[in-house]
């Protein structure tokens, strides 16, 4: 059985801290780097570890992992060969995989097809922005079928009665979207915005991670005790973009997780 998201984040918590979600660019910058990238944050103690499939027309991410999917296509990445990485990190890590992909090639390998080889690849939920829980019920029932958490997202604008929807459906934990906009735009956390959060947080059934945008500790640091688990992509992507090798962008990421997830105690 592939490891039970939910279960991460009490762990998290039963040790006084917010979960770590980092997120890597499936088959960037190349396959085993990627592998490495992996098993580096799961040795820091990452809870979660979030894998983009790499698409084309990546709507909800910013400049930062659009080019890092670029690069990973002309490189050959595809869906199967990343679910194929993230099978052999599931073989020699603890942390849960969660695969973020958008609909289209899911569809394109077919819902029921896409969650078997998501769970035997060792997957143990799937994010996709661009299919809303009103319009996901044939994925809902592959999801079911194979034991597979299907992640929905949240925003600072989605009104709590379709929020009490969304949790309804979904499984292993609710992505709240930090801002309005893309990944790696400049995150800003005036109170109001935390308590926004926070309120979100006490009225979920499900943990509550927070992502787009945070790129430091002090960012971590202050969603810490608003939230379960706190999601880092894009600053993690640039400094793989940033290093000179591959084996400098390992270096250079477990540096900055380390920082990162030591800064979610609360």
């Amino acid at each position: 059985m592939n490891p039970d998201i939910r279960e991460k984040f009490a762990n998290a918590a039963e040790q006084g801290r917010a979960a770590f979600v980092p997120y890597v660019t499936g088959g960037y910058p190349n396959a085993d780097t990627c592998l490495e990238l992996i098993s580096a944050l799961d040795e820091l103690g990452s809870e979660v570890i979030e894998v983009g499939l790499p698409f084309s027309d990546p709507l909800a991410d910013g400049p930062t992992i659009q080019l890092s999917s670029q690069r990973a296509l002309e490189a050959g990445a595809t869906p199967v060969n990343v679910l194929q990485t993230m099978e052999r990190a599931a073989a020699k890590t603890s942390a849960a995989l969660v695969a973020m992909t958008y609909v289209n090639p899911v569809l394109s390998m077919g819902y029921e097809e896409f969650a078997k080889r998501a769970v035997g690849s060792g997957v143990s939920g799937v994010i996709i922005p661009d299919l809303p829980p009103e319009e996901a019920g044939e994925w809902l029932e592959a999801c079911a079928v194979h034991g597979l958490d299907p992640v929905f997202m949240a925003a600072p604008g989605t009104p709590m009665e379709r929020l009490d929807k969304i949790l309804a459906k979904a499984g292993g934990f609710l992505y709240y979207v930090s801002m309005d906009g893309v990944t790696g735009t400049e995150l800003e956390l005036p109170p109001e915005r935390l308590a926004a959060m926070a309120k979100v947080r006490a009225r979920s059934s499900l943990p509550v991670a927070v992502g787009f945008g945070v790129a430091t500790p002090a960012q971590a640091a202050a969603l810490a005790p608003v939230a379960d688990g706190v999601v880092v992509g894009s600053a993690l992507v640039r400094q793989v973009h940033e290093a000179a090798t591959p084996t400098a962008a390992v270096k250079a990421v477990r540096a900055l997780a380390g920082e990162l997830r030591a800064a979610l105690a609360r």
